[in-house]
């Protein structure tokens, strides 16, 4: 609704940029001058996570499904093309070292499969290459950022983090914004109060609520668990489309959303952390 009289990355821009104000402000006022206080090394971490996970990740997406029916990619589609996330942080753990459990790959492909019985029933239609490629691109860019946010020096604070991943990730989204030329003849006039609605439900659910969320995560649960996300998106919207717009709910969707569910809790299953046994006490 936002990109259908909006630029499609400067809207994605102010969205990320008018959220890490809110942000900062809230966390200036509650912890003081020095709450927003990171050294060289957490700031250059920050912005090369938010750059990948806003830029590259949300800002290629967003890209992929602008644009006039026949050219912009579907969202079905990009939401099966998004669930490459998890199979890509497992591909990065175990390249570098860290192979996950057998049960999680096991979880992983579960849930891909619930995706293809999700997406495909609704019939997508001609998939645009260069849209679904650019997805691809977004998911590798999202999936690269949320394996180095927790290998990287970053603030200990995660709300301090997202100001300045949302800095960062604004501020190449608007670079490419205006590099694409979408300042050429942009009109705020022509802008709709449908599209002004859904920019600012962008900026507090998905930026200040989802992303915030996500960024605390990232620092506080293991990388396969968080990126289950990707599973949970497309029930999320189905569920959506049946109560807002009357969309139907086939057998096909509620298999491949029991499939989904299967998959997601078997990984949230394996991946979660495990209590230290208890030792037994000496006896005399």
């Amino acid at each position: 609704m936002a990109v259908e009289s909006m630029p499609s990355l400067l809207s994605a821009a102010l969205r990320f940029a008018a959220a890490a104000v809110v942000l900062a402000v809230a966390l200036r006022l509650r912890g003081g001058r020095g709450a927003l206080r990171v050294d060289r090394r957490q700031l250059g971490s920050a912005a090369l996570v938010g750059a990948l996970l806003l830029a590259g990740g949300n800002g290629l997406v967003v890209l992929a499904e602008s644009g006039p029916p026949g050219r912009a990619l579907p969202s079905g589609v990009a939401a099966l093309l998004v669930a490459t996330v998890p199979l890509l942080v497992v591909l990065l753990r175990a390249v570098t070292g860290d192979p996950p459990r057998a049960w999680a790959l096991v979880g992983v492909t579960l849930g891909f499969v619930g995706l293809v019985l999700l997406v495909l029933p609704g019939g997508s239609g001609a998939v645009p290459l260069a849209g679904a490629l650019t997805v691809v691109a977004g998911a590798t860019s999202w999936s690269v950022g949320s394996f180095l946010a927790g290998r990287l020096p970053m603030p200990a604070d995660p709300f301090v983090a997202t100001v300045y991943e949302m800095i960062a990730g604004s501020a190449v989204l608007a670079v490419l914004g205006a590099g694409r030329g979408e300042l050429t003849g942009l009109d705020p006039a022509a802008i709709t109060t449908r599209s002004w609605l859904a920019l600012g439900y962008l900026t507090v659910a998905g930026s200040l609520v989802a992303f915030t969320a996500y960024v605390w995560l990232l620092q506080h649960a293991p990388i396969s668990l968080v990126s289950t996300y990707a599973y949970v998106n497309p029930a999320v919207a189905v569920a959506l489309g049946a109560l807002l717009v009357a969309e139907p709910v086939t057998p096909p969707v509620l298999l491949g959303g029991a499939v989904i569910v299967a998959g997601v809790a078997l990984v949230v299953t394996t991946e979660r952390p495990r209590r230290p046994a208890v030792a037994d006490e000496p006896t005399g």
